[in-house]
């Protein structure tokens, strides 16, 4: 006889954790500024562990990535960098991986992910009894303790929680900074940590993604000879170049993004007002829903970054201040890619859908939606497996990555309640099925 669902809710020890995540600063390098304090992801992550340890998991994995994992083509061109030019940039890095129960099947085995790591910009931790205030509330140290709360419940209710069915913990770092999971969840997907159903842990509200974009990020950057404000010819001016180039970059690519966004992203050459830039550098980030529309797109883009120097030097080639700078436009602009050939999530597996819709209770995100890009593009091709991507709240509603994040304990406890109802609608699942098995 099934017994009845246990409450899925946040205790004092979820609400303590909570806090002390909060007030752990865990910005890594490529998000953090001079001013801001040292990522401690090592002692968020030991937090984080003792407490689903209390719960009968134990620790599989708690280590950095290696320097070899990065040295491929997919890994953002910051990344590589960092590797090599910020000391122990991995090591404080690490990635977490948790199990509850015994080393089971992919069949038989559910894969939670969720990032420890968090945007810069550390703001005062805080708790008014609804709502939890600071960095990381709703992306994703607040999903993170629900999470617990969710497998708490589930234990409450299904003997085949940690028995029949293994649970996986990915506590990763790396998500965000434009580290795209290389250094964090990728090693774990590509070390197996996986199950026959895995759920990603970003602001979704409530609704379940199959699906993630992933981005390629161009970098168009002109070398040329400053120039002193009073003969401005004899100089390069990146800033009316650029500033061209984004203009007619941001009118030509509008229409070719039609599964993802563009964004004219940073433009760069100097701060004074009395010299000419002969340097600079302009950003140009595009995600895109399949990995033929990002090699579309990179195509798209050349093409268009061609268009534009041809006619910025035909409209400014007469001027005499820019006369040089349209001469020799191509010769001084090149084309540099940051990040491009990442793959994309569109997980279709009529197994999953039926029981996320029907016994979990879930909607889908519409499919004529755009996705967003999150980590969990890194299990495309990964064989026998559900896919998706869900969480409390909203990025923007709840200012992820913006000033005055929160998440109320509420919409926490209600994707604990989901957790636990996934995870006992998939231990019921499988004793089904072993039931109807010859």
């Amino acid at each position: 006889m099934d017994r009845p669902m246990s409450a899925a809710q946040l205790s004092d020890a979820d609400r303590d954790l909570l806090m002390q995540l909060l007030r752990t600063p865990t910005a890594g390098p490529l998000e953090s500024g001079s001013d801001d304090p040292p990522a401690q992801l090592w002692e968020a992550q030991r937090s984080y562990r003792e407490a689903a340890v209390d719960l009968g998991f134990i620790p599989v994995h708690h280590a950095a990535a290696k320097p070899e994992e990065l040295r491929r083509d997919d890994v953002p061109l910051i990344v590589r960098r960092a590797v090599t030019t910020i000391p122990s940039f991995l090591d404080t890095q690490p990635s977490l991986v948790l199990r509850l129960g015994p080393p089971l099947p992919r069949a038989a085995t559910v894969m939670f992910n969720v990032h420890l790591d968090t945007v810069a910009g550390l703001e005062p931790a805080r708790f008014d009894g609804d709502r939890f205030h600071g960095r990381g509330a709703i992306d994703a140290k607040g999903p993170a303790v629900a999470l617990l709360a969710g497998v708490r419940a589930a234990l409450q209710t299904e003997p085949a929680i940690g028995a029949d069915v293994a649970v996986l913990i990915q506590a990763v770092a790396g998500e965000e900074g434009g580290a795209m999971g290389t250094f964090g969840t990728r090693p774990l997907v590509e070390r197996g940590f996986v199950g026959r159903l895995n759920l990603f842990c970003e602001p979704t509200g409530l609704r379940y993604l199959p699906r993630a974009t992933a981005a390629t990020t161009a970098r168009v950057r002109i070398d040329g000879q400053d120039a002193i404000d009073d003969r401005p010819e004899r100089g390069h001016n990146a800033s009316v170049l650029l500033g061209f180039l984004a203009q007619h970059l941001g009118l030509a690519l509008a229409p070719a993004v039609s599964d993802g966004r563009m964004c004219i992203a940073g433009l760069h050459t100097g701060p004074l007002h009395n010299r000419v830039y002969g340097t600079g550098e302009l950003l140009v980030n595009m995600s895109y829903a399949s990995a033929a529309a990002g090699r579309q797109l990179e195509s798209a883009f050349a093409a268009a970054l061609r268009e534009g120097l041809f006619e910025f030097s035909r409209r400014f080639a007469r001027i005499q201040e820019f006369a040089l700078t349209a001469a020799e436009a191509a010769s001084v602009t090149r084309l540099q890619w940051l990040k491009r050939g990442l793959p994309t999530l569109n997980c279709a597996d009529p197994w999953g859908e039926r029981l996320v819709e029907c016994e979990v209770g879930l909607a889908r995100w519409p499919d004529d939606e755009l996705a967003f890009t999150c980590d969990a593009i890194w299990m495309a091709g990964v064989p026998d497996v559900f896919t998706a991507v869900c969480g409390p709240g909203d990025l923007a509603a709840n200012n992820a990555h913006a000033a005055g994040e929160f998440a109320d304990k509420a919409e926490l406890e209600r994707f604990a309640a989901v957790v636990a109802r996934l995870l006992v609608s998939f231990g019921r699942s499988r004793a089904r099925h072993a039931k109807a098995s010859p």
